[in-house]
């Protein structure tokens, strides 16, 4: 399911501001609270000094028939024992200091001092006129940070927005890619999070673009390639109408045949090359003797008619976990190229060989061989030997190494020690070491 990463990330970022800001307020307003309260009791102890320290009266008595004096707006009375009315709460035994005393219609809040002479000085206030100050008190600090809150969420919503913006630039970019020829993607002001993602895309463009220009001259190669055996099919096909007699025509019709099978070989080429570009996958358990016991009982007829010794040298059995067609198209392009440059009376060895890493498999002929210095230039396509005599399209040993290349294996030319002959190796890592790889450790 897919989710939007910018609508992921304001709702994350604003339920944690929001949910910050909300604890935030409720720390400041239980702080509030009880600092108001503080204030409170603070202001009921100064107001206790300020009375017991002057012999006037600052206030008028508040209460029906009290003769104390109090202040009205804050509801604070203040009593001045024994000369003031005592009321029957306010007992003879409390001790100096703060107090809160439960009276029949109220609770209330009470300071007592003691006046250095007789007497003493009790200041008291309502629980509920106490609270209800400091409540309001605490709501007054909630008001800037509700208003802040708006604001907050406006801000996450630009600065997610903002800062995801180089990541729709860059899908931009890319859609304005011409598909022919795409281009490296310019890294300049990204985010440092986004760089690696630009740089691989970068190397996959370079790699795109590199498959593309050998798909480009692979097709023009090819055309050409095909362009020469086709012309010269149409002129002998013409050359047959101006035949004059039978054995005339049976003459000029053998060139025509052979220029038809090499269309059809080059042809068979194309199409198996294409194929294994395209193969995706499709690997399995392939008993590697089996595969070259069917390729040497395929080619046998011709070795035979060319008196060439084929044969296999397989000690031990080898498996590998590889796509048994394309191992057969890898082994079948070497040992057909065996077989077209080995002279007649030579000989032909298939050998399999493995260690604890790699199997190796061989084909070992005692023909002409390739000088080193062209060894790696035959894998190109439609490259052929200069001086070779043989026909050929140039695509066997080229579709052997893509081949190998999508089984993940390696096709190499090697001169035996011999220094005769040609040695066609295809090496590919066996079943065994890579489940040693993959193995968890004990």
């Amino acid at each position: 399911m897919k989710h939007s990463l910018q609508r992921h990330l304001t709702l994350m970022l604003g339920s944690a501001v929001l949910l910050s800001a909300l604890l935030a307020a409720a720390a400041s307003f239980v702080l509030a609270y009880f600092e108001a309260k503080e204030f409170q009791d603070d202001m009921l102890k100064q107001i206790a000094t300020f009375e017991a320290s002057d012999s006037g009266r600052s206030f008028k008595a508040n209460g029906p028939g009290a003769e104390a004096s109090g202040d009205p707006e804050s509801h604070i009375t203040i009593f001045h024992l024994p000369t003031d009315i005592r009321p029957a709460w306010l007992t003879d035994t409390l001790a100096p200091g703060f107090h809160t005393l439960d009276t029949r219609t109220d609770a209330l809040r009470a300071f007592v001092l003691d006046r250095r002479g007789s007497g003493r000085t009790v200041v008291v206030q309502p629980t509920d006129a106490r609270n209800e100050i400091a409540l309001n008190s605490a709501l007054r600090t909630l008001v800037p940070l509700l208003l802040l809150l708006p604001i907050l969420a406006w801000l996450v919503v630009r600065i997610v927005r903002s800062e995801l913006s180089p990541i729709a630039q860059l899908s931009r970019s890319l859609d304005e890619q011409p598909g022919d020829r795409p281009h490296a993607i310019v890294d300049a002001g990204l985010p440092d999070e986004i760089t690696p993602f630009v740089h691989a895309i970068n190397r996959l463009l370079e790699r795109v673009n590199h498959l593309m220009g050998e798909q480009r001259r692979f097709i023009a190669d090819a055309a050409h390639e095909l362009r020469t055996p086709l012309t010269a099919l149409s002129l002998q096909a013409q050359n047959l109408r101006h035949a004059a007699s039978l054995e005339d025509m049976k003459a000029r019709v053998l060139p025509l045949q052979n220029g038809i099978e090499r269309a059809r070989q080059m042809t068979e080429q194309l199409l198996n090359l294409a194929r294994i570009q395209a193969e995706q996958g499709g690997k399995s358990d392939v008993e590697v003797s089996a595969v070259a016991r069917e390729l040497i009982a395929d080619a046998l007829p011709l070795a035979e008619a060319r008196r060439i010794d084929l044969g296999l040298d397989a000690p031990l059995p080898l498996r590998l976990e590889t796509s048994p067609e394309g191992l057969r198209l890898i082994l079948g392009n070497g040992l057909e190229n065996a077989l077209k440059y080995t002279q007649a009376g030579g000989e032909i060895t298939i050998g399999l060989r493995t260690d604890e890493e790699y199997a190796v498999i061989e084909i070992v002929d005692n023909g002409p061989g390739i000088p080193a210095e062209e060894q790696e230039r035959v894998f190109d396509a439609f490259y052929r030997l200069p001086g070779s005599g043989k026909n050929g399209s140039g695509l066997g040993l080229a579709i052997a190494r893509e081949a190998a290349a999508r089984l993940g294996g390696t096709v190499s030319l090697h001169t035996p020690q011999s220094g005769h002959g040609l040695v066609f190796r295809y090496t590919q890592k066996n079943g065994r070491a890579e489940d040693e790889a993959h193995s968890p450790q004990t």
